[in-house]
Parts: structure tokens; sequence; C-alpha cells
């Protein structure tokens, strides 16, 4: 009988003292009992290092200047002494049963084991849906054939993923050039070293605030900007690799994923002057992304006509009609009663 692994949660912070207590907590008060919890506070000007202090020996500190998250990702990881891995974002924070139910289906062979993640307020307060959002399952097996056939695969934010040490010190320590994209980082190359399983029950907690640095609670065409520009790293990070790896990049790999294209027309048509690729023009958008929705995106036919009329809308239609929708379809407990009515009705449809 092979010995219960040793888990590593990295709780890394900046500036979240209103909520680093509970992410703490919900590390140190895990119903498995092998577990180390490490703090790294990068540069906090609150009264984060107050709180990290009143822990003393439940958690292991390291207090760093302000580097970004890649400088924090490396810190945890070289104090780690984990079989598995846990990034969990301060603003953030896990069921107490989580860490059993990942040991509970790891395997050695596994890359990581990813789970959703429900979505609530500063408060705490369920907004009634999980990430990633949608019905869709997350991504299972040999995950780096999707992504090199589809440009990306259905996952979670940091703090839904359990990680293979074998696996993170193929790729760490995580270069600088990705000091604000970690995550996305270790997102497109993980799976290049396992395979990948899945627990669809949500294991922690996603929080909106509105200090996020990607959840999208208002329409903000600077967020847009920084989606596409990441977008475009780390379609370079994946050819690089799939390249280096041996394997055939289809040519029009950049127009598979439908999140890329959402980005890029939201991005074109709020700030049209700063949009990161000047070439780009909002009809050939639209007309991109409905063609993903209708030859490589698993939807069904449902919601690739609603996704359809979304482009189209988003991509013809004056500004202030087109703000709406990208807002509804990036943050759904801002939409209308109607428009969530009408989507359950779809589902319900779907199902029938």
């Amino acid at each position: 009988m092979e010995p219960s692994p040793f888990v590593s949660i990295i709780i890394n912070n900046y500036n979240y003292a209103r909520f680093l207590t509970q992410a703490i907590d919900s590390a140190v008060n895990q119903t498995y009992p092998c577990i180390e919890v490490i703090v790294v506070d990068d540069g906090s000007t609150d009264n984060s290092r107050e709180i990290i202090a009143s822990y003393g020996d439940r958690i292991i500190p390291i207090l760093q200047p302000n580097g970004k998250q890649a400088a924090a990702f490396n810190s945890g990881f070289a104090k780690s002494k984990g079989n598995i891995i846990i990034f969990l974002d301060s603003d953030d924070y896990l069921m107490p049963n989580a860490v059993e139910l990942i040991v509970q289906i790891w395997q050695p062979k596994l890359a990581k084991v990813h789970y959703r993640l429900k979505v609530v307020d500063a408060e705490q307060q369920d907004l009634g849906y999980s990430m990633p959002q949608g019905s869709g399952s997350l991504s299972t097996g040999e995950v780096w054939r999707e992504l090199i056939s589809w440009g990306g695969y259905i996952s979670t934010p940091t703090s839904g993923n359990a990680l293979n040490r074998k696996a993170l010190k193929e790729v760490f320590p995580i270069p600088n050039e990705y000091k604000s994209t970690a995550d996305d980082y270790l997102s497109f190359l993980i799976p290049f070293y396992g395979e990948v399983a899945a627990i669809e029950e949500p294991l922690g907690a996603y929080r909106i605030h509105g200090n996020n640095q990607w959840a999208l609670g208002t329409v903000n065409p600077a967020r847009f900007q920084r989606f596409v520009r990441h977008d475009l790293q780390n379609y370079a990070l994946l050819v690089k690799k799939a390249t280096e790896a041996g394997y055939e990049i289809p040519p029009d790999l950049e127009q598979r994923s439908i999140g890329r294209l959402w980005s890029r027309i939201n991005s074109l048509r709020l700030d049209p002057v700063h949009h990161p690729v000047p070439g780009d023009r909002a009809s050939t958008l639209a007309y991109q992304g409905i063609r993903c929705l209708w030859k490589y995106s698993g939807f069904n036919w449902q919601k690739r006509l609603i996704y359809s009329l979304w482009f189209l809308w988003v991509g013809f239609m004056p500004l202030t009609l087109a703000k709406p929708a990208i807002t509804w379809l990036y943050a759904p407990h801002y939409r209308p009663r109607v428009i969530s009515w009408t989507v359950q009705c779809l589902r319900a449809l779907a199902g029938s």
C-alpha cells in the first residue's frame, strides 16, 4: 500500500487582507491531515502580514517584495515539500474536504486534478453558478491533445487545480515574462506531463469582488485588452511547446478557441483605438466566432444558435446595445431575468 501523499497548499497574497483569513482557515482546517500551508505575501501594504503572523507555526510564511504572481509561485514552490501542490489565491477558499477528495482519486501518473469552484461575491454570497461556466464537463485524460487540436480545454482558475510535483519540476521556475500570468503558464504546460483527472463537484470558491485581476463584474475595455494580450502570449507558448514535442499544429488553431474570439471582438468593440491587434475587424471576428461555434465547439445546437446571434449582435449593433450583451456573457449574475429564463428553457429543451 502506497503511503498517503503529502499536500502543499500555497496561498499567494497581495493586499487581500480582508479575505486572507478565510483562505488560510480553509487550508489549515482541511479534513485531510498530511498537509502543509505556505503563505507567500508578495509585498502587501495593508495588514496582511499581521494576519499571517497571528497563525504562528500553523503555517509557513514567506514575506517578500512585490514581484507579481510568478514570483510568489516560485517562492512557494521552492519552499514546499508536497507531492501534490495547490496554489490557492488569497481571495478564494477551499471546502473543508477538498484535499481529502482530491487524494481519493489521485494517481502518480496524473499531471493534475482539477475541480469546479462555486462563484461567490465579496460577502461570500453564492452567485448561482460555478467556474468554469456552462454545463460542459471538465477535460480529462490526455488533455494535451485538446490543446493542440483546439487551442484550449475546459479547466478552472488557479485555485481549482491540484498539481503533481513531478510535472511542476519540469516547468519551474516560471519565467519573468509570465510574472502576471503564472496560472496560464501552468494551465497550458502541465497537461504535457501526464494525464488530467476531474472532480465535477465544487471543492472551493472563486470570489468576484471588483478587484480581481481576471474576473469580470462590469464591462472594462482594459481587462479585455489584457485578455487579448495574454491570449496571444498563451498561444505562442502552446505553439512553442507543441513544436518542441514534435506535434503538428493546425494552421487555423488560433481560430478554434471560442474564448479567444470572444475576448478579441469585445476588446475591439469597446475600445478600437487601444485594441492589441490592429488588423482585426468586427465583421471578420463575428464570422470567425460563428465558424468556430459550428465547426469546432462542443456546444449543443441551442447554444450555438444563441452564441451565433451574440456574435452578430456584438459585431454589428451600436456600442450602447452591444455592451449589455458583453456583460451578460461574462457575468451571468447581471443578466435580466428574462434572459436567464430563456437560457434555462433552452437547456431544459436540450435535455429532453
